[in-house]
């Protein structure tokens, strides 16, 4: 409900999940000018400056829905569109300005009512352009059991016949049907290639996202994959898909949902683990808290101790509304001396420490910290080709390649294949650093020297 009073500062706090499993939590400071009520609902935009040369714009969309409200926000610099907001609280009702704050990074963002910002296009030259010489469609189908509907699209030959089909499954974070990162759409150029190598394509949005029903933020891996074997029965009732030749591509968390699939489904022709993990989530936690760490520490050991001990308090078997405090007052003897050491402000220490929390104790890590994809690949009995790239800073290459190869080995599995790939990032783009934000600098979406060993390698077996 909106309350009216005169000069009165309020919050309207969005977490939102983004494809590298942290929940941002955008804080919007509004302010009531006058007693009149006005009205917050529609189009807002705004953007932030992480330095002089980054900037991402984002467009609000805020509805009414009862006594309640729903935001969507689109965030066209990434090419992203339709993210919806776990949460809308609002108690005063004109916007001014506000802040986003992403793990321990915090950024202004000042919304008005202007036209919306444009963003700058880029050369994208691996885009497929229409008409294609192809059949596309677009489909959906049901996850009976959650209830949901998945919208995507099916791409195949134009020649009438049953096609061996790949499903496209993508990483961590609500994406959409064409994986839409960083100004780049992998999963269409991957689409539009393995169709005309005569390979038909599945891909979809994830749940809750795009035009798929559901809640995206209370899914976990095991529920994704439930999803993708509803993929699987839709697929089998197409008079032009091979039912024995239908197999799996997963990109980063989609490598980890495979074998699940694999091991619940019948007859899986297939696996392709791009960026995937071999590893507990536990240990890529707590390899990513050191590697991609904003600050410095003056003990490495005692840092990760710290991280330890915080996943061990986030995965415990109790109530939220007990881990949370628990996990809250660990935070503060551990990591607050560590960033008030470093001059920051002890408001900004709050906040960095309420989003830490945040981010340990969603369903979906909670689930993440004691899944070990090595155990379901182990059980695995079909073909399984594994990619990583040298330069990979969000997946570390060797260790979990190491792990993968380790699970096969011992579940003798008879056809597989572990390739690291020198000189690729987390996308397999040719990348000079592999950091995450060189991914839309780079004009290259996918590399045709890696999308056709992901082909030839298809064929092969089908």
């Amino acid at each position: 409900m909106l309350k009216n009073f005169s000069k009165q500062y309020s919050i309207l706090i969005l977490k939102i999940k983004t494809m590298k499993t942290n929940i941002i939590t955008i804080c919007l400071l509004f302010l009531t000018l006058t007693a009149l009520s006005q009205n917050i609902t529609g189009i807002w935009n705004g953007a932030i400056e992480v330095d002089k040369d980054t900037k991402f714009n984002f467009i609000f969309n805020i509805k009414e829905n009862g006594k309640t409200y729903q935001t969507t926000v689109d965030i066209p610099t990434q090419r992203v569109n339709g993210i919806k907001a776990l949460k809308t609280l609002v108690t005063a009702d004109s916007l001014i300005n506000g802040k986003l704050v992403e793990g321990l990074n915090s950024f202004s963002l000042n919304l008005s009512r202007n036209s919306v910002l444009e963003t700058p296009k880029l050369n994208r030259p691996q885009e497929p352009l229409k008409p294609y010489s192809y059949i596309e469609e677009k489909v959906s189908f049901v996850n009976k059991d959650a209830k949901i509907k998945l919208a995507g699209t099916f791409t195949r030959p134009k020649e009438n016949k049953k096609y061996p089909v790949a499903i496209l499954i993508s990483g961590s974070g609500p994406q959409d049907r064409d994986e839409t990162i960083s100004q780049h759409k992998p999963f269409l150029v991957l689409a539009d290639y393995l169709t005309k190598q005569g390979i038909a394509v599945l891909r979809y949005d994830d749940r809750g996202f795009g035009a798929s029903t559901g809640n995206h933020s209370r899914a976990t891996t095991y529920d994704f994959a439930l999803d993708v074997i509803s993929a699987i029965d839709y697929l089998r009732t197409r008079d032009d898909v091979d039912a024995n030749k239908i197999g799996l591509i997963g990109h980063s968390e989609g490598g980890i949902i495979a074998p699940l699939v694999a091991n619940k489904a019948d007859n899986v022709a297939f696996i392709i683990s791009l960026a995937g993990t071999g590893i507990s989530g536990t240990e890529l936690s707590v390899i990513q808290s050191k590697t991609m760490r904003p600050f410095p520490v003056p003990d490495e050991a005692v840092y990760e101790k710290a991280i330890r001990e915080a996943i061990k308090i986030a995965k415990q078997n109790k109530d939220i509304s007990v881990i949370k405090p628990e996990l809250m007052e660990h935070y503060n003897e551990t990591i607050a001396p560590i960033l008030k050491n470093l001059g920051v402000p002890e408001v900004k220490v709050n906040e960095i420490i309420t989003s830490l929390v945040a981010m340990r104790t969603t369903k979906w890590v909670r689930y993440f910290y004691d899944y070990n994809p090595a155990d379901e690949y182990e059980k695995v009995n079909c073909p399984v080709l594994s990619l990583n790239g040298s330069l990979d800073t969000q997946v570390e290459a060797k260790i979990n390649q190491n792990g993968l190869r380790n699970a096969l080995t011992n579940g003798k599995n008879k056809d597989f294949e572990i390739i690291e790939l020198e000189g690729f990032n987390h996308l397999f783009q040719k990348a000079k650093t592999g950091k995450m934000d060189e991914y839309s600098d780079i004009e290259e979406t996918f590399s045709p020297k890696v999308l056709n060993i992901i082909s030839d390698w298809i064929l092969k077996r089908v």
